[in-house]
Parts: C-alpha cells; structure tokens; sequence
C-alpha cells in the first residue's frame, strides 16, 4: 500500500475511540467516527474526530505507537500528541474499535507505512539519505559490539592491512577489470565501502555511477580518496550510513563488496549484503561475489593438540603463592579447546578430501543466515588420530565475460583470512578407508559472529561396515568471534602422500540452493 502523496489524506471509518486520560467523559462511538492520516505544515498526523465541529485526538505520527488488545480492538499511544483546544505536547492515548477484520488490517497497513514515513528525519546527503529510526541492523546487534566494530573498520591501519593482502585485492581488480562489460554506463552500489577501493575500481570499469555506502568513520576518508582522484570522483557519490537505513534514488545494475569473514560468514556482513540486494538491485542485476562456499575436511595435528592442552597447565598447579590453581583447570582447558585456531597450514594434514556447503548471494535470505547446519561425510585417507576439522573458503565473482575464484584454501597463496581450524578436546582413532560422519551446526548472535557446535563420528569399518554403528564420537563448543590467532612459523611435518583430490573441472551442488546453475572451474586455477 502506498502512502499517499503530501497533500492528500487518508480516513477510516471507526466503531469507537476512548480517550485513555477521560474514558467515562471522552468517548467517540457514533457512526461517524473517523481516523484521518494527513500532513499538515510537512508534519505527518493521525486525528480521530466524530464530526468537522467537533475537537477530538490529533497524534504526531513521529512519535505515536501502535498496540494490539484484541482482534478488533487496539491502543493508540504518543509521547507529543495534540488537540485543537491545547495546541502542546504532553503523553496521551486512545482505544480504539474496529467493525470488522479487514478495516483493522487495513488501518494497520496505513499506520505502518504513514509512521515509517513520518519518521524518516535524518541528515540528507548527496544523492541518499539515512533515517534517524532504529534499523534492523540495531534491532539484531548489540550496540557495544556493533560500536567495537566500526571503530575497528573506521582506522586506517586496518584498511592497510586489507589493501596489502594483494591475493584479495589483486583478485578484485581482476574480476571488475575483466568484467567491464558489467560495469561500462551501469550504477553500482559498493556494500560497505571502507575505505572505497572497489568504488573506484568499479569507476575506472567505466561505471555511470557508484554509490559507496559505509557505516563507519572511514567513510570520511573514503571521500579525501576519492576526491584525491578526481577523473573518477564525479561519478562516486560517498554515503555514510548503513545499507539498513540508507536511501538511494535509483536502483542497481551491480553490487560489489567484501563481505566475507573468518569462515565466510564471521561478522555477519553477509546478511547486510544480501538486504543490499533485496533493497537496491534490480532484477537481473550482478552481485560481485556471487556464489561463496564453505569447504571442511578433517585434520591430524599432534603439535596442535599438544600446543592446546598444554595452555591450561598452569592451572594445574597446588602451589602458586600458596594458592591451589586446580580448580579452575578443567574450565581453562575447556576455555582453551572453545577458541576457534586462525593460521596456515599444511595441507598434508588433511585425512580426507574436503566436502563443500554452497551459499548463492543471489538466492540466500537474511533470515536462512541465523542458522547453518551442514551434515559432514568424509572417507579417511590414512590411519591416523583426527583432532579436529579444518575449514575455508571460496567465492566466485560471476562476470558476464570471465568466471574469476577467490580462494583461501591451504596451500593456496596466504590472504589474512588464512584458515580455521575446530579442535577437539578428545580426538577419535580412524583406520584408512573408515567413514567420518558429523555436523557443522553455526547459530548467529547478537555479537556479530556465530556459536559453533562440531560433532564427528567414526563408523564401524571393514567387513562389519555394513553392520553400520557408531566406534567413537568427540563434540565441542566453540565461539567464532573469540579465536586464536596462532601465527607461529609452520612445524616440520614428517612427508606423506597427501588425500587424493579431483583435478578435473567439477559441479558445485548443495541441497540448500533450487536447481542451482552449473559453475565450473579447476581447483588448482591460480588467482
């Protein structure tokens, strides 16, 4: 429904409304009795009157709540309302009845789109506006994690540390570059534009125009860059604010960004990506990235295993100044063992080759991004102790003219995302042809990154395979947004045949996507 222009008005027609300050004395309950949304001096207002003679209830739609009592019947409730009589703001509320079901839903269908226009006050800038309300974004984040977050992205020691990973930054140029035909005369929006390099990589693809949305302080240097080139600058337009909350005047052809975190998904940026695209992007559009996905195998690292236990031994001991530690062993080990391990390794620690749960940008909802669970089935390659499941991840900037990866994979060229690795507390025993089976369960929260819960399983093997049935089974918790960054040099790890891995080209499938179209590419591809 669409709210009608500023100089029309709507009205419904009521069974009664009471006035919560008076109810015995201020009742309106006649056939006549009328809700009327209107703008008066740009300010928009709901007024209830039983006739044109008559004073009746104004409310500021800025500042007026709706509240469901029944099916028929609701509260009306505002902090600055006014009447004809008394023209100042004080608190006040109303009752209101309804004659049947369909007036209800559609006064509340009005309500909505009156009060989400009404207030939509906030500063205006070149080419987009930001709303002063409450955004969905806040709504599903905590605000200190929220303000540690773009403080963090708002420095540009951390931008730096971005734009010198040339394997990310590299590949991005390469993508638009090669892909001009998608950008040449088309407008882009960049999703959190940090620092705005993608704006202007997407400018020099020849763009009509480039909107660089960014939430934090960096938007400010963004626009010093931009203007420091000024052949490209009156075709970018930078807004501060977030995708949640900002307007723009036209809709996409493309949007680009770099979403992506620790384990794809860490920061939670892709749901903002995506609500960019239900906002912005019109049909048809191109979302660079387009496709990403999460690839896991599982892992034997006894120098690791080691390394972790070992942390929690200095709660083993009974004489710290003459304090016992003890009790506070078991919850440091499980402490230590609920970190995430962020660094490179050797692929050779592979037990099995890895399987892959694919997310198509162009399809995921928000919501489907709270909860992840990805069933694990792997083949061990070797006789060996598994201490965990090794994770990363790859995206596909889908272009018109050229399919370019972006991979973060062991062995790959290092990019600072590295990998991730979930390490069990206690490791379970696999023989060479033993079938691993498990769960990767990823849950949201409010800090923006999510609660990790693995399980893996080794089955029955051999001549009694088919017998099926669970040998062993280790589980552990882990919070995705505490990791340990574990930047030591690489152990020496004795040589082995490292697990087969495909070297033909290969169809991406996933149960989570509808008929999901063929992507082809080589997996030793170099960036």
């Amino acid at each position: 429904m669409e709210v009608p222009s500023l100089n029309k008005q709507q009205e419904f027609t009521l069974a009664s409304v009471t006035d919560l300050m008076s109810p015995d004395t201020s009742s309106l309950s006649s056939s006549s009795v009328v809700a009327t949304f209107s703008c008066v001096n740009e300010v928009k207002e709901l007024r209830f009157q039983e006739s044109e003679s008559s004073d009746g209830f104004t409310f500021h739609l800025s500042s007026t709540q709706l509240f469901k009592l029944g099916p028929l019947q609701f509260i009306c409730v505002s902090d600055s309302s006014s009447s004809s009589a008394k023209e100042k703001s004080f608190c006040r509320g109303v009752v209101i009845k309804f004659r049947d079901d369909k007036e209800s839903k559609e006064f509340c269908d009005s309500f909505e789109q009156w009060t989400k226009d009404a207030v939509k006050q906030g500063s205006t800038l070149p080419n987009g506006t930001v709303s002063a309300n409450k955004s969905k974004f806040d709504d599903k984040i905590e605000a200190a994690s929220a303000k540690m977050y773009f403080h963090y992205y708002g420095q540009l020691l951390h931008q730096q540390n971005m734009l010198q990973d040339y394997v990310r930054t590299g590949t991005y140029h390469a993508a638009v570059m090669e892909n001009r035909s998608d950008f040449a005369g088309r407008v882009v929006v960049d999703v959190g534009a940090g620092s705005g390099i993608l704006s202007l990589f997407a400018a020099l693809a020849g763009a009509k125009h480039v909107y660089a949305v960014e939430a934090s302080e960096m938007a400010e240097y963004a626009r010093k860059l931009i203007a420091g080139n000024p052949l490209l600058a009156e075709r970018i337009t930078v807004i501060k604010g977030k995708i949640e909350d900002i307007e723009l005047p036209e809709k996409a052809d493309v949007l680009i960004s770099e979403p992506m975190g620790t384990l794809l998904v860490n920061e939670r940026m892709l749901e903002t990506y995506v609500i960019a695209r239900d906002r912005f992007l019109s049909p048809n559009g191109k979302m660079f990235p387009t496709v990403g996905r999460i690839h896991m195998a599982p892992f034997a690292d006894e120098f690791l295993f080691v390394e972790m236990a070992n942390k929690a031994l200095f709660w083993q001991q009974q004489n710290y100044y003459g304090v016992d530690l003890t009790p506070l062993y078991v919850s440091a080990h499980q402490g230590y063992f609920s970190q995430p391990v962020v660094d490179a390794f050797d692929p050779r620690l592979l037990v099995a080759p890895s399987v892959s749960h694919v997310i198509d940008f162009t399809k995921m909802t928000e919501e489907q991004f709270y909860e992840i669970d990805i069933p694990l089935k792997f083949t061990a390659s070797v006789c060996t102790r598994v201490h965990g499941l090794a994770c990363w991840f790859d995206v596909l900037f889908d272009g018109s003219t050229v399919q370019r990866w972006f991979t973060t994979a062991p062995g790959a060229p290092t990019t600072h995302w590295y990998q991730i690795r979930c390490v069990l507390s206690q490791p379970i025993h696999v023989m060479a042809g033993q079938e691993i089976t498990g769960r990767l369960h990823l849950v949201a929260h409010s800090a923006q990154s999510y609660t990790i819960n693995l399980t893996l399983s080794a089955k029955m093997w051999g001549p009694g395979a088919n017998q099926g049935g669970i040998l062993q089974t280790s589980s552990c918790k882990l919070d995705l947004k505490e990791p340990y960054y574990r930047m030591s040099q690489p152990q020496v790890y004795p040589t082995q045949e490292p697990p087969a891995q495909p070297q033909d080209d290969f169809h991406i499938q996933s149960d989570d996507l509808d008929e999901v179209e063929v992507l082809q590419h080589n997996a030793n591809a170099q960036l």
